[in-house]
């Protein structure tokens, strides 16, 4: 086997450690807030225990390209490569983590009756996972256009997460202790958001990998 085909075989490998990661952190934001509507406090709990992969996967990850580079020196696209998915690794481990944020919000909820409308949360959830979803399948396939179009989306999110928070505001409440939950679900609310944030920082990192220069996205 030439040196060349070690560095590709070596690569492919690290590349399925990425999607692996991404998988396991977009599975894990989906699951909290199915866990925050079903105020199940067990998925909750278990979500923040195996928060633990996420982490261990990212840093096996780091350890792993750290070492392409010491053993192969690559240069131009090849190195881009290798920085880019270090980069893009730390964005999907905060996604893992905006999971586990959503999983302790659901813990303090336990089993109060939520008293405000939960609509655009639905709503900020699918539009923020299928952001991801298809932001990993641009980065798979290289596809810049795709790539441009899923950060352009990011408006829309912000759009909810701003309609959200004024309804959840807005809401009569009858009890004092219902107001504890303004904090909850406009966090909940905050991570969504800043989940759609770090599909645009994919977006513009496969820029940066095909064009080796740095573009904003979504200014």
């Amino acid at each position: 086997m030439t040196v060349r085909e070690k560095f590709e075989n070596d690569l492919k490998r690290v590349q399925g450690l990425m999607l692996d990661l991404c998988h396991m952190s977009i599975y894990a934001l989906e699951k909290s807030v199915e866990a925050l509507f079903d105020q199940d406090i067990d998925a909750a709990l278990l979500l923040i225990d195996q928060d633990r992969f996420i982490n261990r996967l990212e840093e096996h990850l780091n350890d792993e390209v750290i070492l392409l580079i010491a053993k192969q020196q690559p240069v131009a696209t090849d190195l881009r490569r290798l920085i880019v998915m270090i980069k893009a690794a730390s964005d999907m481990e905060r996604i893992g983590d905006y999971a586990v944020n959503i999983a302790k919000e659901t813990i303090r909820l336990g089993d109060t009756k939520v008293v405000y409308p939960t609509e655009k949360i639905a709503q900020m959830r699918d539009q923020a996972i299928a952001m991801l979803k298809n932001m990993v399948q641009a980065f798979i396939e290289e596809d810049m256009n795709k790539a441009k179009e899923i950060a352009l989306l990011d408006d829309q999110i912000d759009a909810l997460y701003g309609e959200a928070i004024v309804e959840i505001l807005n809401t009569p409440t009858e009890n004092m202790k219902d107001i504890g939950q303004v904090a909850q679900l406009s966090f909940v609310c905050r991570y969504l958001e800043r989940s759609a944030d770090h599909a645009t920082n994919l977006a513009e990192l496969l820029f940066y990998l095909v064009k080796g220069k740095h573009y904003e996205l979504n200014q």
